[in-house]
């Protein structure tokens, strides 16, 4: 692991460095040779469907009941309620990227697509794509679009920074692949728009611009400064320098399809997040000497108010000449 050592109460200049391999894939194969029934608990989750359905519906709902309310009404019920919905749905379609619902993937997308209405602006079919490689090269430069930008570390440095960056860093989720890795859409991102721009308009020829704005509101405060929204950075940003992913055992894990155990997911990324606690269970030995959180809020003040963190606190590696992630040195 190299980059620079981080000097008390000096924010970093350059990320964290790593040239070995990402950690999941050898950890994989170790905790399967010691514990192969852990493949049991591969495949889809049976309620996947119906847990999006409600969601969905319910969204969608709220959206159409507060037609006619006033602004402060709406943007109270977009934060303390709509952001979880949509929060819900965003990491709905994180589990459906990794085709978790059904077992043949154009279903998953299908899904996903509908997953997408009340976020209100079309994700789900980029956001697999990006994900996906964040998956298969972890932290790899200029590949893994989950890592901040040189653009954003640079003038993100002080605590105002800080919070500005969080409040708003779902535009910075969102836009930093278009600028640093740009991907050419296809059918079905045509389709996911598409479908997107239809509800939408429906939803303002039937109901108003104040369902839309609410639909919006709750998508855009659920990715900021919220206690949903702590998992953008607890699950890589680096608060300890040895170790480059980290989880969350909090009760937030309930409406957020167990995102928080990140590890555990990033290790076996074929295990719905209904069942991923039942990797650290049965293979505990393999996760309890890591940091981990019980609070995504702590997290979030933690990222703001540490003078030493910033969007640099990341671990990045090079692409191999084979196609991967650094091979370490033999």
């Amino acid at each position: 692991m190299g980059g620079e050592d981080r000097e008390e109460g000096v924010m970093a200049t350059d990320f964290f460095w790593s040239y070995t391999d990402e950690p999941h894939a050898s950890r994989r194969r170790q905790i399967l040779s010691q514990y192969p029934q852990i493949k049991e608990l591969f495949g889809p989750d049976p309620w996947a469907f119906l847990k999006i359905t409600v969601v969905v519906l319910l969204q969608l709902s709220t959206a159409a009941f507060l037609h006619n309310s006033g602004w402060l009404k709406i943007l109270t019920v977009a934060y303390f309620f709509g952001s979880f919905l949509n929060h819900n749905l965003f990491l709905a379609i994180h589990e459906l990227s990794h085709n978790l619902a059904f077992s043949t993937p154009v279903y998953n997308r299908w899904l996903g697509i509908f997953a997408n209405l009340p976020i209100g602006i079309p994700m789900s079919v980029t956001f697999q794509k990006y994900h996906l490689e964040h998956h298969r090269f972890q932290g790899v430069d200029a590949i893994d679009m989950d890592i901040p930008s040189h653009t954003e570390a640079h003038l993100v440095t002080n605590v105002i920074a800080k919070s500005i960056w969080v409040v708003f860093q779902l535009f910075f989720y969102a836009l930093r692949p278009v600028f640093l890795n740009p991907k050419p859409p296809g059918l079905w991102e045509f389709t996911n728009l598409v479908i997107q721009l239809s509800l939408d308009a429906a939803m303002v020829y039937f109901c108003g611009w104040k369902s839309l704005a609410y639909m919006i509101l709750s998508t855009f405060v659920g990715g900021g400064l919220h206690p949903m929204a702590g998992h953008f950075i607890s699950e890589h940003y680096v608060f300890k320098p040895d170790q480059e992913t980290y989880s969350y055992y909090g009760p937030i894990n309930l409406l957020t399809w167990n995102v928080g155990y990140h590890n555990e997911h990033h290790d076996f990324p074929r295990i719905p997040g209904s069942k991923l606690y039942k990797v650290k269970e049965i293979a505990p030995e393999h996760y309890k000497d890591f940091k981990s959180y019980k609070s995504w809020t702590q997290v979030i003040y933690m990222y703001i108010m540490d003078r030493t963190v910033g969007p640099f606190s990341r671990m990045k590696r090079k692409l191999s000449k084979s196609g991967g992630a650094m091979k370490k040195d033999r």
